[in-house]
């Protein structure tokens, strides 16, 4: 039995997203082909989940100092957000679900990577660079745009599933797919159909994943 987690980073309804419309297919077929398998969701835009802050950062300035005592309050952050972190990275399998924001990813996607790429849990620095802790673990990205970034002319702009493919890669996982859900506002005559085989997409990577 592997455990899912099940991450959205998008504060529209089910609705009125494409991006939650591909995600729940992708999940539905999941749950149908992989029976028994823990499933956990987190909606970063209705779940609170530890934000990284001033506390934080002062509890490990003095956590790397040693000799200083930590406040009540960056004790309970800090080992909040590592039990957090835990919990996270015990996942087999991790499931991505954002909309491309100004060529980037969600600020509550960002905040969320914060809590659990972290030195020490995640990962650890070596005069070789970083090394992962997470490996033999899987990713799928499911990223939805109105417009057209997985190849040229605009790829290069394209901020959002290269750098959580980066960090995803640092802290272990290699094994980073990606389901590109686009160009449904660019070409607006073609949206049913574009939205259709996201759907379809999402449903057959799900019985492989």
């Amino acid at each position: 039995m592997s455990k899912i987690l099940y991450i959205t980073a998008n504060p529209k309804s089910v609705e009125n997203s494409v991006g939650h419309r591909v995600g729940r297919a992708f999940l539905e077929s999941y749950r149908e082909s992989h029976i028994g398998d823990e499933i956990r969701t987190i909606n970063l835009y209705e779940d609170e989940f530890p934000i990284i802050d001033e506390d934080i950062l002062n509890g490990w300035d003095k956590l790397r100092n040693e000799g200083s005592e930590l406040r009540q309050v960056e004790k309970h952050k800090i080992n909040a957000l590592h039990n957090f972190t835990d919990r996270v990275a015990s996942a087999d399998k991790f499931v991505f679900v954002s909309p491309m924001w100004n060529w980037g990813i969600p600020p509550k996607l960002k905040a969320f990577i914060d809590s659990f790429v972290v030195v020490g849990k995640t990962f650890h620095y070596t005069e070789n660079g970083p090394v992962g802790h997470l490996k033999g673990k899987k990713a799928i990205h499911i990223q939805v745009s109105g417009g057209v970034y997985s190849h040229e002319p605009f790829a290069k702009m394209d901020y959002s599933h290269p750098y959580l493919k980066h960090v995803l890669n640092i802290i272990g996982i290699q094994d980073v797919a990606v389901l590109y859900v686009e160009g449904h506002e660019f070409n607006r005559d073609e949206a049913k159909e574009i939205i259709h085989k996201g759907i379809s997409d999402a449903r057959k990577l799900a019985t492989t994943f």
